[in-house]
C-alpha cells in the first residue's frame, strides 16, 4: 500500500492550488494500470474532501477515505 508522507511539512490538501493541512487520506487505484490491490493516496483538507471523492468516485477509482490519524497509525 502507498503510504502518503505524514511529515509535517508534507501534509497539504491534493486539490489545485490548496495550501490547506490534509486531514483525509483518499485510498484509489485506476484498474486500467494498476493491480487491484494497490492504493494511490491523495491527501484532503475538510473543503476538499467531497469534491476530490467525487472525482475518483464517478471514475471508478475510489476504494476508501480515512482520516489521516487513522491511516498514520494503522501504516506503523
Amino acid at each position: 500500500m502507498n503510504s502518503p508522507d505524514t511529515s509535517p511539512d508534507s501534509v497539504i490538501c491534493s486539490a489545485k492550488g490548496c495550501r490547506a493541512p490534509a486531514v483525509w487520506v483518499l485510498a484509489w487505484n485506476n484498474p486500467k494500470i494498476h493491480t487491484p490491490e494497490r492504493r494511490k493516496t491523495w491527501l484532503a483538507c475538510e473543503e476538499h474532501r467531497e469534491h476530490l471523492s467525487k472525482f475518483l468516485g464517478v471514475r471508478g477509482f475510489l476504494k476508501d477515505v480515512v482520516a489521516l490519524e487513522e491511516w498514520s497509525d494503522a501504516e506503523r
